[in-house]
């Protein structure tokens, strides 16, 4: 079966994870990418470990580049430079996230490659944007701290947290690659490419979402609440016998059938608790309530009987217990990829299902050609 972006040629001078990710997005689709990588040692993350997989390959490398071929070419040599230019030639789209202005040092910028190639679609992803941060150095830790993101997380009164993962990478990626497929639906129609810039600072603003709009809209400056929600009770971890349960609670309906399952329907008509803004308002005498209350069970116990009355409440599981569980729900997690010496690699599969044109899985992420 066709895929969603079959012959379409991406040519992939990005490393790390945004760039990569967004095209490894692209090569599930169908897309044929090439990665463009560095004599020596390739793309940074080659060398980012432990941990390895079972082929001695650093795991993160493998997280991101899937379904793509590689190419090495030094940038800084005019040979090079010209096979360069000529694979963006041909390409549909180019993706790079070099510091602003070194593409058009190596003559592969957008404005020297559109008269050549006008159906181009060129995606540039920075740090901070091409203008007065152009110099600033975009990592995820650092945009998490400057992007308010680690100030509303963690616990009240604690040090700031980042994520567990550099999820302003992969959401910069998933805007990326949702800016690619609009700028392909434009050129479907009109012929003519453009060009995209993505930069992580404005992408996390945006995934600031009610956080964000909380202080935009409305003035408030969000503080770190730990595991509780600003606007939703009870939407948070919990104590039981055995350990932690977590109850996010997004409605009345679901509030009164947690009070029945909890043997104490009585809360539900508490007028401290009967609506959300109730909630909200008393959630520290609420908290008192269910942790006298959950604490004569264990999690797994009072997870299966809330799961059964439709509230949302689960256990804290660890990596290999999330991939248990989609197992266990029949989603098939993970995807096996043969590689050239008759090893494989595992890797989380991508999340998207199409009826017509399904996702393709072409390779494992590729070795470093010699």
């Amino acid at each position: 079966m066709a895929s969603p972006l079959d012959n379409l040629r991406v040519l992939d001078f990005s490393r790390i994870l945004a760039g990569p990710f967004a095209t490894m997005q692209l090569a599930d689709l169908g897309a044929v990418v090439t990665k463009v990588e560095r004599p020596g040692s390739g793309d940074d993350t080659r060398s980012w470990g432990p941990p390895y997989d079972a082929a001695g390959q650093a795991t993160y490398f493998q997280s991101v580049n899937r379904g793509k071929d590689s190419v090495v070419l030094d940038l800084t040599d005019e040979h090079d430079r010209v096979e360069a230019r000529r694979l963006a030639s041909e390409a549909d789209v180019v993706v790079e996230n070099f510091r602003p202005g070194l593409m058009a040092e190596f003559g592969l910028d957008y404005e020297q490659l559109y008269p050549g190639n006008p159906g181009l679609v060129y995606c540039s992803i920075t740090g901070f944007g091409q203008g007065a941060g152009a110099t600033m150095p975009g990592y995820d830790l650092l945009i998490q701290a400057l992007g308010g993101l680690m100030s509303v997380t963690g616990e009240p009164g604690g040090e700031p947290q980042k994520v567990g993962v550099a999820v302003v990478d992969v959401l910069t990626g998933l805007f990326a690659t949702n800016g690619i497929l609009a700028a392909l639906h434009h050129r479907r129609d009109t012929g003519r490419g453009q060009r995209i810039d993505v930069d992580l600072f404005s992408c996390l603003l945006s995934s600031l979402v009610n956080q964000a709009t909380a202080f935009t809209s409305g003035g408030v400056v969000a503080h770190r609440m730990g595991n509780r929600h600003p606007s939703i009770a009870p939407y948070e971890l919990m104590p039981c016998a055995d350990g932690n349960l977590v109850l996010a609670v997004g409605n009345d309906r679901q509030f009164s059938a947690l009070c029945k399952v909890l043997g104490a329907p009585e809360l539900a008509g508490d007028s401290r608790f009967a609506t959300n803004p109730d909630r909200v308002a008393h959630r520290g005498e609420l908290h008192a309530e269910l942790v006298r209350l959950l604490a004569t069970r264990e999690a797994a116990e009072w997870t299966e009987e809330l799961t059964a009355a439709r509230v949302p409440a689960g256990v804290v599981n660890d990596i290999a217990g999330a991939f248990a569980l989609a197992d266990q729900l029949g989603l098939d997690p993970v995807v096996e990829l043969p590689r050239p010496d008759g090893t494989t690699v595992k890797v989380p599969r991508n999340p998207v299902r199409y009826s017509e044109t399904p996702v393709v899985y072409r390779s494992a992420p590729p070795g470093l050609p010699g």
